[in-house]
């Protein structure tokens, strides 16, 4: 059964480079910069699980867990570390996605 996951981050280019990175077959990905963007998301494909990285500023952050949680009983959301950086988001998604349930 597929996966929709969501990717919520500060840049395009970071999770294109998660989208090319990623080797899980039954995932399908979408991708947010911004909470109108994970509003639209939410409003069109239901969601099991959100990732964020930690380049957008703490208030958009906390508007955005407040949406999905609102939106979805169902949805689980992971927030990534400040200190590993952009760099670390591929990491990080794949530490989430890629082990085995």
């Amino acid at each position: 059964m597929d996966k929709n996951v969501l990717l919520v981050g500060r840049k395009a280019i970071v999770l294109d480079d998660v989208r090319e990175g990623l080797g899980v077959p039954d995932v399908t990905l979408f991708s947010a910069t911004t909470l109108n963007e994970v509003r639209k998301v939410f409003g069109e494909h239901p969601i099991d699980t959100v990732i964020m990285g930690a380049g957008i500023d703490l208030d958009t952050r906390l508007r955005i867990v407040r949406h999905v949680f609102e939106a979805s009983d169902s949805t689980t959301v992971h927030m990534k570390d400040w200190q590993s950086g952009p760099e670390g988001f591929l990491p990080f998604v794949k530490g989430l996605l890629e082990r085995p349930v």
